[in-house]
This record gives C-alpha cells, sequence and structure tokens, in this order.
C-alpha cells in the first residue's frame, strides 16, 4: 500500500515519459497528447485515472471500443469533439461521457485552437481487448497485463 502520496496538484505529476502504446504508424499519431497517470501515482491498482491534455489538432486515441474495460471522461478546460457511433458531439468544460464495456466505440479530437484537459477514468480489466474499426490494428492483453498490437489479420506490429 502506497502510504507516502496521499494529495498532489495534477500538474506537479510528471507526465508519461513515452506518448503511447501503439506501435507506428499509430504512435506518431499521439504526439499532440500529453497524459499523467495520476492513479498509478497514488497506487490505485483497481481502476486509472489519467489527467490528459491535447494540443490543438490532436486526438485522445484512435476510435476504439473496449471489450471488458469501462471509460469515463469528465473535461476540465477546453472543447473536444467527441467521435462515436453515433456521429461527432462537442464536449466542453464540465460535461462528461461514459463508456460500457463493449459499448460505444469513441474517440475525442481537439479541433480547436486551445488545449483540451480531460480526467479520464476506467477499470483495469485483465481480459480486455479493444477493437479499432478504422485501422489496422487490433490489441489484447497479455498474461503480464501487458497489451499486445497485431494487425487485423494476426500478424503481429
Amino acid at each position: 500500500m502506497n502510504k507516502k502520496n496521499v494529495f498532489a496538484k495534477a500538474v506537479d505529476i510528471a507526465p508519461n515519459s513515452k506518448v503511447s502504446l501503439y506501435p507506428e504508424p499509430f504512435y506518431s499519431m499521439m504526439k499532440l497528447r500529453e497524459k499523467r497517470r495520476l492513479g498509478d501515482y497514488f497506487g490505485l491498482s483497481k481502476f486509472g485515472v489519467n489527467q490528459t491534455i491535447i494540443k490543438p489538432g490532436g486526438i485522445s486515441a484512435l476510435f476504439h471500443a473496449h471489450s471488458h474495460e469501462e471509460e469515463f471522461i469528465y473535461i476540465l478546460e477546453g472543447e473536444a469533439v467527441l467521435k462515436t457511433d453515433d456521429g461527432e458531439h462537442v464536449l466542453s468544460k464540465g460535461m462528461c461521457a461514459g463508456f460500457p464495456a463493449g459499448g460505444n466505440t469513441h474517440q475525442l479530437m481537439n479541433k480547436s485552437d486551445k488545449d483540451v484537459v480531460y480526467l479520464e477514468i476506467g477499470n483495469r480489466d485483465a481480459n480486455d481487448s479493444a477493437s479499432y474499426p478504422d485501422d489496422d490494428i487490433t490489441a489484447h492483453k497479455n498474461a503480464d497485463g501487458n497489451w499486445v498490437f497485431n494487425h487485423k489479420d494476426g500478424t503481429p506490429y
């Protein structure tokens, strides 16, 4: 149990050193995104909490859906465009969205000229996989809980 870190300013928690876990060519598409793993900082293991910043022109992730994980987002600053199976929706400060496991495919985009800052919360399910309908990529967690990425035909990246 982590007894050292019980509070902090999110800005004081170092951002991830890697912009993404995706392989190329998708890794480079995340260069306008910065994540701070707040949940990891506090030693949370059952769910994750990230403060994410998307610079103008950036995206949160590839358009995706999870098989077992649920996600919740809450906009702190700026204006994001949420792309789902139902189309595009503008989310501004104070708005939120949730994605049940096996539910709506989703992605946040920053089409504005200011940063979007939001909280991203999700459970950590060892059986999770992700589908990406717009791209030649699939993902699943291995026995160690790490993401493994393949092409849709099953060949590894």
